[in-house]
């Protein structure tokens, strides 16, 4: 099973992958030791020698750690869980993969013994910079910089092997093997210059706007990662002053489509009637209710959860309107149950509970005492549609379903069961 490289992007389409860490305890008493199985794999994932975070686990743990490169077996010293482990990797990704300017992980290490420095660089937004030094591992690092041989596994050295050889066998033009297989060649062959377009050498106003539609895309990846960084906390804060921004620019009533899109890109729909309610309703909640409905809607439509934010941002308000709402409590509700931002479901189960997440438990007892009306008729109602099913299905059972070709809709029509005449018998021989 394969996780995101960044493992605080929760977007299942991330297209940065890396095989979930397995591994396993081997012997026993002072001789006990952790296998990482996958770890060449892993590693390959973050572009990165095995030995690197086999010997960041080592400085975390303070264990030993043990490299057999031929036979692709990486060790720690000690008993060590997997998920242990995996959450450790992530701060080896942190520190040493993931690029400090927009959290890519297409980045490659460059190393000068001599300087006893260790830079970075992103293929993806072009940063360069120097890796802190200060962590153990780096004195690792600095011994044994990427593409020394020692930190290469067994599989990639045979790898390389194998392209050297092929090299090889192209430069002497041989024609046996492989070689002149055109699949297995490396490099792709040569095109005509006339298809040998590079874009972004082009001045042309096509050319410019599709750069800068890329650059834009970009932008745009590197602020949802950040934003999705950010504390649940700072993203609400950031999806209210969207929303205010909405209102005060005085294009809330069309905005819907926008701030439900905000709300997910922030990943807090389910709290976007919250804030909603905070914004855009008052003492005036009936016609408000009336008004603002598609906006609650695109948060509230089959989402349970975002239901019960609904309700919690209602208990809000009746706090800041007491004396206007409070006696309003059941017509409000089912104002709102009316328009569909509330199912029978999640109002029988608020009921069922006074809490004091949103307000006092004073008050959230005497809202739930003025509501009491609108949910005992809501309980006589659920109680009466089960009763009348059977009554129903009687009915069924008489009805006819009656197509004319003429006709532009299907007719229901009630048959009544005929009574018998006293006909004779017929006698189907006689006939």
């Amino acid at each position: 099973m394969s996780v995101n490289v960044n493992r605080s992007v929760s977007d299942q389409f991330y297209r940065y992958k890396m095989p979930r860490l397995i591994a396993k305890v081997e012997g026993k008493g002072n001789g006990i030791k952790t296998v990482i199985v996958n770890m060449v794999d892993v590693a390959k994932a973050l572009n990165r020698p095995p030995t690197y975070p086999t010997k960041f686990f080592g400085c975390e743990l303070g264990a030993q750690t043990q490299f057999d490169a031929k036979n692709d077996r990486y060790i720690v010293n000690g008993s060590h869980e997997a998920n242990k482990l995996q959450d450790m990797l992530d701060g080896f990704i942190r520190k040493f993969v993931l690029c400090p300017e927009c959290d890519n992980p297409e980045t490659d290490l460059h190393v000068n013994p001599k300087k006893q420095t260790i830079g970075n660089s992103c293929k993806a937004c072009g940063y360069r910079g120097m890796l802190d030094t200060r962590h153990k591992l780096c004195t690792f690092i600095l011994k044994n910089p990427p593409g020394n041989a020692e930190n290469e596994s067994g599989s990639a050295k045979k790898e390389k092997k194998e392209k050297n050889r092929k090299g090889k066998d192209k430069e002497n033009g041989s024609s046996s093997g492989e070689a002149g297989n055109h699949n297995e060649i490396d490099a792709p062959d040569a095109v005509d210059g006339d298809d040998d377009d590079d874009w972004g050498e082009e001045t042309t106003e096509e050319a410019q706007r599709r750069r800068m539609d890329e650059i834009s895309e970009h932008a745009k990846n590197l602020t949802l990662t950040d934003d999705l960084e950010k504390t649940l906390e700072e993203r609400v804060n950031m999806f209210y002053n969207f929303v205010k921004q909405k209102k005060e620019g005085g294009v809330i009533d069309t905005a819907d489509k926008e701030i439900l899109a905000e709300a997910e890109r922030l990943d807090v729909k389910a709290m976007g009637p919250l804030i909603l309610s905070e914004l855009l309703f008052d003492e005036n909640i009936r016609d408000q209710i009336k008004k603002y409905k598609r906006h609650f809607l695109r948060f509230c439509h089959n989402n349970k959860k975002a239901q019960k934010y609904l309700l919690g941002g209602f208990e809000c308000l009746v706090k800041l309107h007491q004396a206007q709402l409070l006696p309003r409590v059941p017509i409000v509700l089912k104002d709102m149950y009316d328009a569909d931002l509330l199912e029978e479901e999640v109002i029988l189960a608020w009921a069922e509970k006074v809490s004091k997440k949103y307000v006092s438990k004073e008050l959230a007892k005497e809202i739930h005492a003025r509501a009491a009306p609108f949910v005992k008729w809501l309980k006589e109602a659920e109680e009466e549609s089960e009763g009348s099913e059977e009554e129903e299905e009687e009915e069924d059972e008489n009805v006819e379903v009656v197509y004319s070709p003429s006709a532009k809709e299907l007719k229901v029509e009630t048959v009544k069961p005929e009574k018998p005449d006293n006909e004779e018998d017929i006698d189907i021989d006689a006939i």
